[in-house]
């Protein structure tokens, strides 16, 4: 995904906010992966879901921490 303000494609917080915010489903599948394999990403996704997470209309947030959480508690 080319984000609007980065200019690289690594797993940053700024980059996986605007891939949860922004993404389309190949982004989403990239971050799935990144999830899966690596406990820092999930640690990422989980800081950046807390910021959001007060929010009900931020559903994608609440589905990613949801997903962050079985990952991490499947390993």
């Amino acid at each position: 995904m080319q984000h609007r303000h980065l200019n690289h494609h690594d797993f940053t917080l700024a980059a996986i906010d605007d891939t949860i915010a922004r993404g389309r489903l190949p982004d989403w599948d990239r971050l799935r992966l990144a999830v899966q394999r690596q406990p820092e990403i999930q640690a990422k996704v989980l800081r950046i879901c807390e910021a959001h997470i007060a929010d009900p209309y931020a559903q994608r947030y609440f589905f990613w921490k949801r997903y962050a959480e079985a990952q991490r508690a499947a390993a």
